[in-house]
């Protein structure tokens, strides 16, 4: 994604996302609802209701990923959301343990690492 996103403006999508209907019910919403409205991650009404597009919902799932990523890095105990789980083994960025839980793999770190450049 080109545009770089606040942590405002990801509270926001994550409102959207957990059911928050109109732009006026909550002030975070309120507040990056035209400048996420212009970047086609929010779809905005006449009645002010928004509501999370395709690309929304994409850019906050690969947020998830990244942040299970680093949560593993950090410690290997951490829980991963069984969606976020299922994608990231899939694309070989962990490892299941024997004992349960993950593990970052070698690849998965490239990825961090590059994520942080």
């Amino acid at each position: 994604m080109e545009a770089k996103l606040t942590g405002d403006e990801f509270d926001a999508l994550e409102l959207l996302r957990r059911g928050a209907k109109s732009i006026r019910a909550n002030a975070c919403v309120g507040r990056n609802a035209k400048r996420l409205s212009g970047l086609k991650l929010v779809k905005v009404d006449r009645a002010n209701m928004a509501t999370l597009t395709d690309k929304g919902t994409e850019v906050l799932f690969l947020r998830r990923c990244v942040n299970a990523l680093r949560g593993l890095s950090d410690d290997p105990a951490s829980t991963v959301e069984p969606d976020v789980a299922a994608f990231l083994l899939r694309k070989s960025h962990i490892a299941e343990r024997p004992e349960g839980g993950f593990d970052v793999t070698a690849r998965g770190r490239e990825s961090l690492a590059d994520i942080d450049r």
